[in-house]
Parts: structure tokens; C-alpha cells; sequence
């Protein structure tokens, strides 16, 4: 299995009917989806090992599975900016959005640059990878100081009117996990969320109250403080 062809042989023979149509359920589409759950995805990334020109190769093919191994065996060393523009620019569905995010871009050098970048787009998904990186740094980056999170929080608020589904849930998301990494940031991101629950604009409101009813649960509160 050292071709990209034979991984997406690899792929296909693996293919689950009943799994694509739960996976088109749940949003994901675009391409070709095969229904291969995600533990079997990582396995095969596993086998692979980090290998650049092979995530490229992948890339380029029809698969949805074929490119989230892509995200999982790229060398964050060696992504350029070139390749993560043209990368997002593809992105078809929510779940390679956060796959690429979580796997591989907040690792890159320049992450906080393209969150500035892509959240100007109109293009959705290209969108949703600012907030979704936000999110992804958030829950992973354990050493980056809890201050860089505060730039953040206006770029939220700024781009919280957008109602498209897989934007505001992104927006969501990326606010509830700044509250919830510190609590350091948790009161700041609480403000934001009660500030938003109180606007006149719909979209502000249902972002704002679904944060601030879970970054205000004293469940919530004590999971921070461990």
C-alpha cells in the first residue's frame, strides 16, 4: 500500500452502504463519501506514517476518505501556504473542514495569519476553517499562553451574523472552547456570550445563549478549575 492508488483500492473495498448514507445524514458530502468510520481512517494513516508527497497524491483524488488520510500523513513542516489555500479552497463538507484543522493546520507556523485570512471569505466552508482552527487550538495547544486566545474573541463577535449552518455552529464553537480552556479566558468568553445572547440580530442571540448556558453551568466551571 505505498500508492495512492492502492490506498483508494484499499479504501473501496472497505466501503459501507449504510455507513455513507448516516455519514450524508450527519452533512457529510462532497466528492465521493465511502462510509469508512474514522477509527479505520486513522488506522490506515497509521500504517502510512507522515509522508508529504503521498498526502498531496491523496488529496487530488474524489474521496472524502482518501483526503482526511491526506490531513492525517501531511508533514506539518512541509505544508506551504500555497498547498493550505488550495486545500481549503476544496473543502466540500463540515467534517474535512474540522479534520484538516485538528490534524494538521493548527500545527503549521502560520495558523493564526490564515484564521485572519479565511474568516473574510463569503465562501462557507472557508469560512467555518477560521472558527474551526480557533476551536482546534484551543483544545490542543496546551503551551501556547492562554493571552493569544483574547485576539480572537473580536474576530467572534465580528462574524457571528453569518446564519449559515456550518458557520455559526463553528463561530459556537470556537467561543465555547476559549471559555472553557482556562479560567483565565472563561470569564472573558462568558462576557461575549451574554453580550451576544442580549443582540438584536437572530444568529447573535442563538450563538450567545448556547454558549453562555454552557460556559455559566457550574459543571462546566469545575472541569475548568481541574
Amino acid at each position: 500500500m505505498n500508492t495512492a492508488k492502492e490506498i483508494v483500492e484499499r479504501l473501496i473495498s472497505l466501503s459501507d452502504e449504510e455507513k455513507i448514507a448516516q455519514a450524508k445524514y450527519f452533512g457529510i458530502k462532497g466528492g465521493i463519501v465511502l462510509g469508512i468510520t474514522s477509527p479505520q481512517i486513522k488506522s490506515i494513516a497509521k500504517e502510512i506514517k507522515i509522508n508529504h508527497p503521498l498526502a498531496l497524491e491523496l488529496w487530488q483524488e474524489e474521496y472524502y476518505e482518501a483526503r482526511m488520510i491526506a490531513t492525517l500523513i501531511a508533514d506539518k513542516n512541509k505544508i506551504t501556504r500555497e498547498q493550505m489555500d488550495s486545500w481549503t479552497e476544496d473543502f466540500d463538507n463540515w467534517a474535512i473542514v474540522d479534520g484538516a484543522c485538528y490534524n494538521l493546520y493548527r500545527y503549521t507556523p502560520f495558523a493564526e495569519e490564515k484564521i485572519f485570512q479565511y474568516c473574510k471569505s463569503e465562501k462557507e466552508y472557508v469560512r467555518r476553517t477560521s472558527f474551526s482552527l480557533i476551536a482546534g487550538l484551543a483544545i490542543g495547544l496546551k503551551k501556547m499562553p492562554d493571552e493569544e486566545f483574547l485576539k480572537y474573541l473580536p474576530l467572534i463577535e465580528e462574524y457571528a451574523f453569518d446564519e449559515r449552518n456550518f458557520v455559526w455552529k463553528a463561530v459556537n464553537w470556537a467561543l465555547r472552547q476559549i471559555g472553557k480552556r482556562s479560567l483565565y479566558l472563561h470569564p472573558y468568553a462568558l462576557e461575549l456570550s451574554q453580550k451576544l445572547s442580549l443582540s438584536s440580530n437572530s444568529t447573535h442571540r442563538k450563538i450567545g445563549k448556547d454558549a453562555f448556558r454552557e460556559l455559566s453551568n457550574p459543571k462546566t466551571i469545575e472541569r475548568i478549575k481541574k
